[in-house]
């Protein structure tokens, strides 16, 4: 009988000894679960990709024996990070083409235009990053001296928010444009009658009907580097905010190697042939990439004055903006994607086609539940149209447009309208949450710059003092939710990621200070550190 007693001693104080084997401890850490009580830890067990556990370091480490230990000597971690809307596959393309980001002049421009044709020739040259409004003379450029420049190589210079191009008159030929040419949904800049070089949004698409598609090699060298520009940021997930079928397969078939890590949910452009393959088809869903919706274009932008106002722009009488797909049209894609299970995902800058949106998704969408819709930008809204919101349509915006668009946007709309533009506070208080994006590569990669405006608004000169129509700053636990869970919960997501919680993926990121409560100012140059995909290191 004693021994009986013994061996069940041992064999109680054994199994009680015994510890479960994991892949990861990680441990001493600051960690912001982000779960529903935004709550925090201090370790965490991760295996096979996912974590198993989270809690207090005594804990994890009296449970789990692991493979891999991390002490991060108190450092914070953060879930990864999520850009709700950008251009994931467009930011690998421009490092393959001339890089105008930042440029102050046209003649700085052309500069660069020389000095690559000159190191990388090519028989059709393109570019991207320009804006007028950092020009001391803010007017739309001319093609008068590209036309000098280059007589015999089409030149096509894409404006930062890919709503306007100024090419040359050899692309102009190439593509057929002529004074007499009309295109509906955008406009042919003219002068005194004559074409200007300058096209803005539906007729930018004769001159990419031209130009020489990217070798597959091209291809996969943008999505890589795109991949490395993201991570290096702590993005682990990208929303893609228009892809067309080869690319996403492309995509796919790159994840399955194993040679892209980063996870993409993949918008897929409106195009005939892309909703009939994918409508049909249906969602398609691995770990790694996640097709569930379609990106469609409402209007222009801003900045180009080609997002559609229900009044004239103030800086320019007489001049509404043009809707890039038509009313009648946006109607009758909302009532195709509502009848299958895709999410619709509409641009929409202008207050004009933001209430053409918001009226075909409420149409649409009538006796229909969790369908999760978003509208992307929702940059101006009329006041009584804010409450379209409540209907559980979702706002993806990006704060770092109103920082960057702060210097000139009551010029464009005035002092009453501009009231209702950027307005995340407002948007989130209808809708319960805000999907926070960057857009690039319209802006910089970097989330901590979302972070800092959406929370600061302001430059990073510290302007204006006080911040931008502060009533509209969202709060630093807010910002966190939109750049984490309520981006995943955007992607229908919000079950895998998101969050540091057991089941879900074990993407997370190290920072080198503390986002929550360091000085607001030093946020824009915080690091990525570390940053975990599935629980493996990317850097």
């Amino acid at each position: 009988m004693k021994k009986f007693l013994l061996f069940c001693s041992v064999a109680f104080f054994l199994s009680c000894n015994t510890k479960e084997e994991v892949d990861l401890i990680v441990y001493n850490a600051n960690i912001y679960t982000v779960d529903e009580d935004f709550s925090k830890a201090t370790g965490m067990a991760v295996k096979d990709g996912k974590i198993i556990a989270v809690g207090e370091t005594d804990f994890i480490q009296k449970k789990y024996t692991a493979k891999e230990e991390l002490d991060t000597e108190g450092k914070t971690i953060v879930p990864g990070l999520i850009d709700a809307h950008c251009h994931f596959y467009g930011l690998g393309l421009n490092q393959q083409i001339v890089d105008l980001v930042g440029t102050t002049s046209f003649d700085e421009i052309l500069e660069k235009v020389v000095a690559f044709q000159k190191e990388r020739p090519s028989n059709f040259i393109m570019g991207s990053g320009w804006d007028q409004n950092d020009w001391e003379e803010k007017e739309f450029p001319t093609k008068d001296k590209l036309d000098e420049l280059f007589p015999d190589t089409p030149v096509a210079l894409e404006r930062i928010d890919g709503h306007a191009l100024v090419v040359n008159q050899k692309a102009l030929d190439l593509a057929g444009i002529t004074d007499e040419t009309t295109v509906e949904g955008g406009e042919i800049v003219k002068k005194d009658g004559k074409i200007t070089g300058v096209l803005v949004d539906n007729p930018m698409g004769m001159i990419y009907a031209v130009m020489p598609q990217p070798s597959k090699e091209t291809q996969i060298q943008a999505l890589k580097d795109a991949e490395k520009l993201c991570l290096d940021y702590g993005l682990t997930t990208v929303n893609d905010a228009g892809l067309d079928r080869a690319t996403i397969e492309l995509i796919d078939s790159l994840q399955q190697a194993g040679e892209l890590s980063i996870r993409i949910y993949a918008m897929v452009s409106n195009s005939p042939e892309n909703l009939d393959y994918f409508l049909n088809k249906g969602i398609i869903k691995t770990e790694g990439l996640d097709v569930r919706s379609v990106k469609v274009y409402g209007d222009g932008a801003l900045g180009s004055r080609g997002a559609a106002l229900r009044a004239p722009y103030s800086d320019q009488p007489g001049h509404f903006g043009a809707m890039v797909t038509r009313v009648d049209q946006i109607g009758a894609l909302a009532e195709r994607i509502a009848a299958s299970d895709y999410q619709m995902n509409t641009h929409a800058i202008g207050d004009s086609a933001n209430i053409v949106v918001l009226r075909a998704y409420q149409k649409a969408l009538e006796g229909k539940k969790d369908r999760r819709w978003k509208v992307e930008h929702a940059q101006v809204i009329s006041q009584p149209d804010f409450d379209y919101f409540e209907a559980g349509i979702i706002p993806s915006v990006q704060p770092t447009h109103a920082t960057s668009d702060m210097y000139w946007a009551e010029d464009r709309l005035g002092p009453e309208r501009v009231k209702g533009a950027y307005a995340y506070k407002q948007l989130l208080d209808k809708a319960g949450l805000v999907a926070l994006g960057t857009d690039f590569p319209v802006e910089k990669v970097s989330p901590f710059l979302t972070f800092y405006a959406a929370v600061a608004r302001q430059d990073l000169e510290n302007y204006p003092e006080g911040g931008y129509q502060m009533e509209n700053a969202l709060s630093r636990e807010e910002t966190l939710k939109g750049m984490t869970i309520w981006a995943a919960y955007s992607n229908f997501e919000e079950h895998e990621k998101g969050s540091i919680e057991p089941g879900k993926f074990a993407d997370f990121v190290i920072l080198s200070d503390d986002i929550m409560i360091m000085p607001i100012n030093g946020v824009p140059n915080l690091k990525a550190e570390q940053v975990f995909v599935g629980g493996v290191s990317m850097k």
